[in-house]
């Protein structure tokens, strides 16, 4: 008997997500190195667009 639609038991949420999380969070992953690769190849360091332009020059005077 459901009392104003609540069960006794929760409906299961992260059980049957596990597969899309694990997914998620392994394409966000390669997502960001992709990002981090073309920020820093060599056609965009020097490019005045680029925000991290700043950042890695001041990592190759090092």
């Amino acid at each position: 008997m459901a009392f104003l639609g609540l069960r006794k038991w929760s409906t299961p949420i992260a059980k049957p997500l596990w597969p899309f999380m694990i997914a998620g969070s392994i394409t966000a992953y390669l997502v960001y190195g992709a990002q981090a690769s073309g920020v820093r190849s060599a056609e965009w360091r020097k490019d005045p667009r680029n925000p991290y332009a700043a950042q890695i020059a001041a990592e190759s005077l090092h």
